[in-house]
């Protein structure tokens, strides 16, 4: 592997560093305070292509692949996690689905406002009770005529209130059987669909995570993505590289915290000296630029072997894993050198504290990685 960046991606780094310093950084904050979505900064980077960075040209998108993608998430987590969370799932889950597996009448339809960001994107397959369980879902989907009738609840949804156009995993089958649910796209707006209670979050609080009610909503035949039967196997695969995109999100959570904790250390005195002249601290500051290089190789070498086309089920779940445990333990360890500064909210590290959980839980805990590794490496 090549791990110098390249060209566009350092281009797209130089971007969204002036970016982030003018248009996230000032209001970070305040958005997390007030639980604010800040949707016109999702669209503003819509403009800079950042909200299609996977989805083609010739759909308006950027065309660029999984190594530059990896890039535009951990810049924009290094901001702010929760932005960088929002940009993700929406790349990755309801643009992503609808790329992967969309007609081509679907992809016409939906990419170009996606990829500019002039629709927010959602994306629902958990449910109240299903959730690492998702294939006992009990939201259906009924077949009427030409049209399909959905009834049922969403949970923990990103952007379930204020997605433009949702991609939705519904039962059509029996209970228990893979092979018994569909993807469907649904707008905002739509009759029966409406958003539900919006989570009051640890951390993530800019990023809106809600429910999404569907009260026989009826949607045309159309909206069915790929077969029927199929929502199940194409969320599995969908779900593979929303993984990268969580490995890229704690990496750059990780290295936001470490970089506030390196600074810290070198301006702060005690005992006449910087505490990083102390072993405690540089001993610390060690292992987590060790651990964020490990975390940053495993999440490049499965966003390689996805751009390749290539079978990457146990290197995402790897990096999933493994970056996400690294965002926690280096945000914990950035605010033990802060002291007692880090505890408060004057200083950046305790929002990397907080934002770092949802990483080791959204998308397949931690325990589900490892389960995904270990059938991987038993085979």
């Amino acid at each position: 592997m090549d791990f110098q960046l390249s060209e566009t991606q350092q281009q797209i780094t130089q971007m969204i560093r002036e970016f982030g310093k003018k248009h996230i950084q000032p209001y970070l904050m305040e958005w997390d305070e007030q639980q604010h979505f800040p949707v016109e900064t999702l669209k503003t980077l819509g403009k800079l292509g950042l909200m299609g960075v996977l989805v083609p040209v010739e759909f308006g998108g950027s065309g660029l692949g999984y190594p530059e993608y990896v890039t535009v998430i951990s810049e924009i987590a290094k901001f702010c996690g929760a932005v960088g969370l929002s940009v993700a799932a929406h790349n990755s889950l309801c643009t992503g689905h609808i790329l992967q597996f969309g007609n081509e009448a679907q992809k016409k339809k939906y990419l170009p406002k996606l990829a500019t960001g002039e629709w927010i994107g959602a994306w629902g397959l958990t449910e109240p009770g299903t959730g690492s369980d998702a294939g006992n879902m009990k939201c259906t989907a009924r077949k009427e005529g030409n049209e399909w009738v959905l009834n049922g609840t969403k949970c923990w949804i990103t952007h379930g209130k204020s997605g433009n156009v949702a991609v939705v995993i519904a039962r059509t089958g029996n209970m228990g059987d893979h092979h018994g649910m569909s993807a469907f796209t649904v707008e905002r707006g739509t009759p029966g669909f409406t958003g539900g209670k919006k989570e009051n979050k640890l951390g993530m609080r800019a990023s809106e995570t809600a429910e999404m009610i569907f009260d026989n909503c009826h949607i045309p035949d159309e909206n069915l993505i790929g077969k029927e039967g199929e929502g199940f196997i194409q969320s599995l695969k969908v779900l593979d590289g929303g993984r990268i995109s969580i490995a890229a999100l704690s990496l750059g959570i990780a290295k936001g915290a470490y970089e506030a904790a390196l600074q810290y250390s070198k301006e702060r005195q005690q005992f006449g000296q910087p505490i990083s002249s102390f072993q405690g601290i540089a001993f610390k500051l060690a292992d987590m630029a060790t651990e964020i290089e490990a975390a940053e190789m495993l999440t490049m070498q499965a966003a390689v072997k996805k751009q390749a086309g290539e079978k990457m089920t146990k290197e995402a779940a790897m990096a999933k894993y493994y970056a996400s445990e690294v965002a926690v333990k280096v945000s914990t360890e950035a605010v033990q050198i802060f002291g007692g500064y880090g505890y408060t909210k004057d200083f950046p590290v305790e929002k990397y504290y907080r934002d770092s959980k949802l990483c080791t839980i959204g998308e397949g805990t931690s325990e589900i990685q490892k389960i995904v590794i270990a059938r991987e490496v038993l085979k």
